[in-house]
């Protein structure tokens, strides 16, 4: 079975979905451990008050038994709580009775940044909460939940997968900016350790490792640009500089140096996978810039909804997740394995074949 995440949700709908296919038969699967990481992903400065009524958790719909999984599709759900105040705004069937909370008028306001304008306008929308609803980062909720379980798998085989903030003084950028009815955005960094070298292709751009991670953390709201190891800053060095040289210890091949990020040629080199990711601002403004009625046609303002004044620490948990996914998947494709037993099988004999000293740093 291919390995494939899909999602499906609304920011304010009844709940957010994510199917998980490929997973072998056999890996345990621990709700504490999903819901740790659903908190990590809610927790963070700059964070809005809907932090504390979600309050979020796993639940698991089909292809988990007595805490293993069945080999089949796994699904997993996450309430959105919120939904008790959008019941009639967000309900997936027409409303019965007057309109009542929130989300019981069109959004004709685009904000410059959001999704809201070009929904509107690729689907023909009259109410732009048609689109704003779905491009929201709410959704990254299932992602981290999806992710939480791949980290598992690839604890099996020794890899560990963490994210965090690069980003210096937040807490005050956050202070000035929330001061000022703004937002800021930063910096994340993710690290996985254990990544035998073999990952992923240069057969094709769609098998190269880079370039499915640079592609799942792009895939991520907000996120404008992605880069691994010394990424830009390869481009002022000279080769001489910029390259890892081939050393052999007495287990193996290694690097004294890890410029490459752990990727040279779209496969991973047996060197600590290094990935970043800059977010930007968030474009819902407390203060909102001039946009235009899309329903007069005339000047206005933003629309102005809830949001964080910061969710970069928010971002390092879902990147996190998200290069978990493509970790395992690679991982998945070399080894195969409709098991767990034969997953990890695979990977100890390709161990045994190859000249390759793992490392931590």
């Amino acid at each position: 079975m291919a390995f494939r995440l899909t999602t499906a949700g609304e920011s304010h709908g009844p709940a957010l979905v994510a199917i998980v296919e490929g997973l072998p038969a056999g890996l345990t699967v621990e709700k504490a451990a999903i819901d740790a990481d659903l908190r990590r992903r809610q927790q963070g400065y700059g964070r809005s008050p809907r932090q504390q009524i979600e309050q979020d958790e796993v639940e698991v719909l089909a292809g988990l038994r007595h805490g293993r999984t069945l080999g089949t599709p796994l699904a997993l759900l996450v309430r959105n709580r919120d939904h008790a105040n959008w019941a009639w705004g967000m309900s997936p069937w027409p409303p019965e009775g007057d309109p009542s909370g929130k989300g019981t008028r069109q959004v004709t306001l685009p904000r410059p940044g959001h999704a809201d304008l070009a929904g509107a306008l690729k689907y023909g929308l009259s109410d732009v909460r048609d689109a704003l609803e779905r491009a929201s980062a709410r959704h990254t909720a299932v992602i981290v939940a999806a992710g939480a379980v791949v980290k598992a798998l690839l604890g099996e085989i020794g890899v560990a997968v963490t994210g965090n903030v690069l980003t210096e003084d937040l807490e005050q950028r956050v202070d000035e900016a929330r001061a000022d009815r703004d937002t800021v955005g930063g910096i994340v960094e993710v690290r996985a350790q254990g990544v035998p070298p073999g990952l992923g292709s240069y057969a094709s751009k769609e098998e190269r490792l880079d370039a499915r991670l640079a592609a799942t953390l792009m895939g991520t709201q907000a996120v404008k640009g992605a880069e691994i190891g010394e990424g830009l800053a390869l481009a002022d060095k000279r080769g001489s500089e910029a390259h890892d040289e081939i050393l052999r210890g007495e287990r193996g091949l290694y690097r004294e140096t890890n410029r490459a990020g752990g990727i040279e040629a779209g496969v991973s080199n047996g060197e600590e996978i290094v990935v970043r990711a800059a977010m930007k601002p968030l474009p819902t403004l407390m203060r909102p810039l001039a946009s235009v009625d899309l329903q007069t046609g005339e000047p206005a303002e933003a629309l102005v909804e809830r949001s964080d004044t910061a969710a970069v620490e928010a971002l390092a948990v879902v990147a996190e997740a998200c290069v978990a996914w493509e970790l395992a998947r690679a991982a998945h494709e070399k080894f195969g394995g409709d098991a767990l037993g034969d997953f990890v099988a695979a990977h100890h004999a390709y161990l045994e074949r190859i000249d390759w000293q793992p490392r931590t740093r």
